[in-house]
């Protein structure tokens, strides 16, 4: 068996700033296990690739979650990244820290150490910014670019209906407000890439440090189970081209396989609710209900719209345009292949009497309305110049869980969103749906229009948006918190120090980890947590 002193399971977002950290002074062998393959691929690279990867299995778990009773008994597709670089190889690269009360909650929740000034130090670590004139502030190994000149023509009636509609708008660059300083703010999104192509977890930290001889990086092996000696994680057991192995790690197992596979596998190993563990017949380590629970995610909707002008639909929807488009991406790395589609939006509130942002907003310069929800692509928008105006609530209150059905690692936990089961919940459905009427109904979005919407948030009642919401809204793929930092004694399943209650020799490092979700994208804030970790781990 061979020993290690660290063991990372999974090569994500999280995994990748482990892997890069912990092997950083050359004193620790370190093991990165990844289920999945290389991320060197075509539509990896490519920004927008992301719409090709949305079902492609071969990097993708693709997981369903249970019919949703809060979406009409609906099915939930969870796309999760399966492949080096996780999730942040095939998302839409949308870079957000968040609010600062985010923050301020995760110390709150009994987590010293992990308010917004704490957190801050290490989001300006991992960045590098590229503004919007191409200059950069900061030395980190991430690219947070600001490509708001190559974003779509349509921008300008986005910001003049956001100023119209009395949003507050970004000041000055946009790293500066939702994206940088927690504030809220609309404007361009700045994204995660580098000089024109995708700037994962793994492009920024993992790939630069690849060779070095203190590091192994294990691909195409699946952990199915954590090994302890006593109370003590002592290593794990994989699968791989149709063998199991077991190694060991001298110091740390950590666990970095995502909300879903985190909690999954802490139920295989014995730590999680008891009654599941023994209808498994798996037996007991540390019994803790908090194991699985508390999934938080962010749900969302689209409101789509016909424009009087050419929007990406022109140059995603033809075959010209898009043969135009790849030949300018192949020679120049620009235009829209290197972008994302989401474009502007932004961090807000639906009511200036609130004390904070409970809004985020998405406005995008492409509609892919004809497509049903889950199956869409990107490179299949509707044959008319249309666009979306988009939101989801920040901090949502329905809690779900992730729960294994079965003792064999390699079947798909089961997975409840629980959407919409609070009343706060539904109001907030509500007040998301009258602020893009609002927006709607500025007069620079309706100079755009070609046609009044089917569904307008703005005239119809609350029981028809949220009967709108429960057909339509789906996941926003931010699922986090279901091994979440905070007291045993109040649901928590690491310490401060994101340490697993009960064990030793055993973290989870990931989204999971949140004490409660953030107000936008997760990718920056798990990037952050990991970067943290790792100073915990090193100092012992």
């Amino acid at each position: 068996m061979q020993d290690f002193d660290f063991i990372i399971v999974g090569a994500g977002s999280a995994g990748c700033v482990l892997a890069n950290r912990l092997t950083e002074s050359g004193a620790h062998q370190v093991l990165l296990i990844e289920a999945g393959g290389s991320d060197r691929r075509f539509w990896i690279r490519t920004p927008i690739g992301y719409g090709m990867t949305f079902l492609d299995e071969t990097v993708n778990w693709k997981f369903e979650a249970d019919r949703d009773p809060g979406l009409g008994g609906r099915d939930v597709y969870v796309p999760r990244g399966k492949v080096i670089g996780g999730s942040s190889s095939i998302n839409a690269m949308v870079y957000a820290r968040g609010a600062k009360t985010d923050f301020e909650d995760w110390r709150d929740a009994g987590n010293p150490g992990w308010g917004w000034n704490d957190v801050k130090r290490a989001f300006e670590a991992i960045e590098t910014r590229v503004t919007k004139d191409g200059t950069t502030r900061g030395h980190g190994p991430l690219t947070v670019s600001d490509r708001q000149y190559d974003y779509h023509p349509l921008k300008r009636h986005f910001m003049n209906a956001a100023h119209e509609a009395g949003l507050r708008l970004a000041n000055g660059e946009p790293s500066e407000n939702f994206a940088g300083n927690g504030e809220e703010g609309f404007g361009p999104y700045v994204i995660n890439t580098r000089k024109g192509l995708r700037c994962s977890s793994a492009d920024a930290f993992l790939h630069p440090i690849k060779h070095r001889k203190n590091l192994t990086i294990l691909t195409e092996a699946q952990v199915a189970k954590i090994l302890f000696e006593g109370k003590r994680a002592s290593g794990v057991s994989y699968r791989k081209d149709g063998m199991v192995h077991a190694v060991r790690a001298r110091r740390e197992v950590i666990l970095s396989a995502g909300a879903i596979q985190s909690p999954q596998l802490l139920q295989l190993s014995g730590i999680g609710p008891g009654a599941l563990l023994q209808e498994n017949n798996i037996p007991v380590l540390h019994a803790n209900e908090g194991v699985g629970a508390h999934l938080e995610d962010h749900v969302g909707i689209n409101y789509y719209y016909r424009a009087k002008e050419p929007t990406l639909n022109a140059v995603l929807g033809t075959w010209a345009g898009r043969i135009a488009a790849g030949v300018q991406f192949i020679l120049t790395r620009t235009g829209p292949l290197s972008l994302s589609v989401n474009q502007y939006g932004g961090i807000v509130r639906s009511s200036e009497t609130l004390d904070r942002p409970d809004m985020q907003l998405y406005f995008n310069p492409l509609s892919y309305s004809t497509e049903n929800s889950g199956k869409r692509k990107l490179t299949k928008p509707d044959p008319w110049p249309g666009f979306i105006l988009s939101f989801n609530p920040c901090r949502p209150t329905s809690h779900g869980h992730v729960r294994i059905t079965s003792p064999d690692s390699f079947k798909q936990p089961g997975i409840l969103f629980n959407y919409l089961s609070t009343n706060h919940d539904l109001e907030e459905a509500v007040r998301g749906a009258r602020l893009i009427g609002k927006v709607q109904n500025t007069a620079a979005m309706q100079a755009l229009l070609a046609a009044p919407p089917q569904f307008d948030p703005s005239r119809e009642s609350e029981e028809s948006i949220i009967a709108d919401f429960r057909k339509r809204s789906g996941s926003v793929y931010h699922p986090t918190c279901t091994c979440r930092m905070a007291p045993e004694a109040q649901g928590g399943v690491l310490d401060p120090h994101l340490r697993v209650h009960g064990v030793d020799g055993l973290r989870v490092v990931d989204a999971s980890s949140f004490p409660n979700i953030t107000s936008a994208n997760t990718s920056a804030p798990t990037m952050m947590l990991a970067w943290r970790a790792a100073e915990f781990i090193l100092n012992g």
